[in-house]
């Protein structure tokens, strides 16, 4: 997802997260900013923001802070208030405490030993979720790609939880204002990227394939929903 923290400056959500994470095109939802700024009577440039798509050119997004996003997502679902809101509290927590870093040698031993029973953990839930593979395999071949919440709701993980850590895993990056896979990932045929553009905006969507989500569903070894 899309950090966008200045701990010097105010916290912002970009347009192409709130799209992605309410998962509506984007030139919808700079639609929906634009009629809202204009029924507050707020000047648009104090929002306006741009984004490099994968092709070189810039494109125009909005980044709004708490309150005006708060305002956005009132005439949107409440299934998507609370996303965001979940959101809008993992941005907030990181700005207040940062990254944590081991500063001792005896900290450093700590989170390694940590990050190797997690290792161990993963690796006996990959034999438990051998079966499961074989349902996400039926459930992509039916349906053809898969979004990102899509994927993460059959891995029972939450969109902000799986995207945040596909991110950190160095599977997903940020490019301009979307989440978009590493080409190698790419090569392998694990993710495909949808682009078009509508109403002078260009859009861009992570999609997973069958193989991405065997791939995922291997790698992270969690409960597939429905199995």
């Amino acid at each position: 997802m899309n950090e966008l923290i200045n701990r010097s400056a105010e916290l912002t959500m970009s347009s192409m997260d709130i799209a992605e994470l309410c998962e509506k095109r984007h030139d919808h939802v700079m639609r929906d900013i634009r009629k809202m700024l204009e029924e507050l009577d707020l000047p648009t440039p104090q929002f306006s923001g741009v984004y490099r798509a994968d092709n070189g050119q810039q494109y125009e997004c909005f980044n709004l802070p708490r309150r005006e996003c708060d305002i956005l997502m009132a005439g949107y679902s409440i299934r998507y208030r609370a996303v965001i809101v979940d959101r809008w509290r993992e941005l907030e927590r990181y700005a207040a405490e940062g990254p944590k870093l081991p500063t001792t040698f005896a900290e450093a031993l700590r989170l390694a030993a940590e990050q190797a029973e997690r290792l161990e953990q993963q690796q006996a839930q990959l034999a438990q979720a051998a079966p499961k593979v074989a349902f996400v395999d039926r459930y992509v071949d039916a349906t053809g790609l898969q979004n990102l919440s899509n994927v993460a709701k059959m891995l029972s993980f939450g969109p902000i939880k799986f995207s945040r850590l596909l991110a950190e895993d160095g599977i997903l990056y940020r490019s301009g204002g979307a989440l978009v896979p590493k080409q190698e990932f790419i090569d392998k045929g694990l993710f495909r990227i949808k682009t078009g553009e509508a109403n002078g905006h260009s859009w861009m969507q992570t999609k997973v394939t069958s193989k991405g989500v065997d791939w995922l569903a291997q790698r992270y070894a969690t409960e597939v929903v429905g199995a």
